[in-house]
């Protein structure tokens, strides 16, 4: 397949290909719906269904880890049938009719059920979509490409966000503890941008052909170089402390926050990310992916220290604000950095390879999570910061090995 010429990707973000835009707004429609649920669902864990964090983070594992060994196939299949946009359109269609299921959960095993299967369709559609994504940029501006669709991503979680605050702000005002009405009310407004998000990307899309369909092995770290298993291997150690922000929502209403307190600060760090995702992006086109994520990950240590050590509610609000910083900064530059290390026409594999091994990473993760604050049987854990320490540390230690790899000049 013929790359993008650099001329036909200059002009910022208002020049930038249908297909950029088609992905961006499926993205914010998606996460309108999704982020109005996934970040209250905690809460109704815990304060409606009385869950405790280790089965939490047991929910939010499984449901990853599980969905992620889909995004290896999904990306291979892609890349085999020289073809992007359907297979994402069937993953998005998949979440979509999965979320009014989490209208009637009334147990943990029905809601890890619904959010499983809801995460399938994201492993069907995230390593297409990416590919589709930088199949349609030249890579000059591969950077900035994948900056906007965060940034569109993340303008829809304030969105969501905005809509779940009004609806609980509503139905139950500064109550502390999330109620079941409020929760299901919430489920049901979703279901309307989750429909516009499959809409959008089923109309707007077109599928950049590849090139011709050849018989390639499912997964293999061999065929896709050196440098990006390297690279997965760093990313690798830094996902692993890198558990789910539930956690960081149980820690905000831990120190004090109400209901209507904690989605507000969500906004905060939504609109933080989205401002930040288009002008990082295309920062790292200028003087490399390598030193933004690096900056990124010394945020993330920084701000997980933070939160380790918070006292108060507000302190929380203000580091989930900054915690937005590092999302703008890592989050979109590191997936242009894989199309930067692998040949365009094992794009597909590449992404799925990427996003189902952090996906796997995240199952210990979050488990490691929940056992480190509240422990297991009778062991009682090391309490609230301990998670939020361990995820500094590692997130450190993968900066360093960032530091000191070299990775070829392409992806410099």
């Amino acid at each position: 397949m013929a790359e993008p010429t650099s001329t036909e990707s200059k002009g910022g973000w208002r020049s930038l290909p249908r297909n950029v835009w088609a992905v961006s707004l499926t993205s914010f429609f998606m996460d309108i719906s999704s982020e109005m649920v996934l970040n209250i669902l905690p809460l109704f864990l815990s304060n409606v269904l009385g869950v405790g964090t280790s089965v939490i983070g047991l929910i939010e594992g499984i449901a990853e880890a599980t969905a992620s060994l889909l995004k290896v196939f999904s990306g291979w299949l892609s890349d085999k049938l020289g073809g992007r946009k359907w297979l994402a359109v069937s993953g998005y269609g998949l979440s979509a009719l999965s979320k009014p299921f989490f209208y009637f959960a009334s147990s943990w095993t029905t809601v890890l059920a619904v959010r499983w299967v809801d995460r399938v369709g994201k492993g069907i559609r995230t390593a297409p979509r990416d590919a589709l994504v930088a199949d349609s940029i030249d890579k000059s501006q591969r950077g900035l490409a994948f900056g906007f669709h965060r940034a569109a991503d993340t303008a829809g979680a304030v969105l969501g966000l905005l809509i779940a605050l009004g609806i609980v702000w509503a139905t139950q005002a500064a109550a502390v503890d999330l109620g079941q009405r409020t929760f299901q009310i919430v489920v049901l407004v979703s279901l309307v941008p989750a429909l516009l998000a499959v809409v959008s990307l089923a109309v707007g899309a077109k599928d950049v052909r590849t090139t011709t369909k050849t018989e390639r092995p499912i997964v293999t770290f061999k065929g896709l170089g050196k440098p990006f298993l390297v690279f997965m291997v760093i990313v690798g150690l830094f996902d692993l402390g890198n558990s789910s922000d539930a956690f960081l929502v149980l820690r905000a209403q831990e120190r004090g926050l109400s209901v209507v307190g904690i989605l507000a600060m969500l906004v905060t760090f939504n609109l933080i990310y989205t401002l930040v995702s288009t002008p990082a992006g295309s920062l790292s086109d200028r003087v490399g992916r390598r030193k933004v994520i690096i900056g990124g990950w010394l945020a993330y240590a920084a701000i997980y220290l933070g939160f380790a050590l918070a006292k108060t509610g507000w302190q929380v609000w203000v580091l989930y604000a900054l915690y937005g910083v590092y999302y703008g900064l890592a989050y979109g530059t590191a997936k242009a950095m894989v199309a930067d290390l692998v040949p365009a026409e094992l794009r597909g594999t590449a992404y799925g390879t990427y996003n189902a091994t952090l996906g796997l990473l995240d199952f210990p993760a979050s488990l490691i999570a929940g056992l480190l604050w509240q422990g297991v049987g009778p062991w009682p854990g090391f309490g609230a910061p301990a998670p939020f320490l361990f995820g500094a540390v590692m997130a450190l230690a993968a900066a360093i090995l960032m530091i000191l790899w070299r990775p070829p000049a392409q992806a410099r």
